[in-house]
């Protein structure tokens, strides 16, 4: 199997690839910032008691089912997604 012939252009790329500069410099600081948000933001840290009527439980159930997930990770998807703007 033949190489490619790469271009100047190409082969500037090519070896440069893993050079550090073309990797972002980030402060230990903002990176430890950054790991301990991502964490925060999938971290269930409340429980909420809720009533709901049998038939409405019983159609979010229904509903879950057919997407294939536990009913209580689709109430917790609606509410993220009330609470974040993306559900009227």
């Amino acid at each position: 199997m033949s190489k490619v012939k790469l271009d100047k252009y190409e082969q500037e790329i090519e070896d440069n690839i893993n050079v550090d500069f073309l990797n972002p410099i980030m402060s230990k600081k903002r990176q430890a910032f950054i790991q301990q948000t991502a964490k925060n933001t999938f971290k269930k840290d409340k429980r909420i008691n809720i009533r709901l009527t049998s038939n409405d439980l019983n159609n979010i159930q229904i509903k879950a089912a057919m997407e294939g997930l536990p009913y209580q990770t689709l109430i917790t998807s609606i509410i993220h997604k009330y609470a974040n703007g993306e559900l009227r």
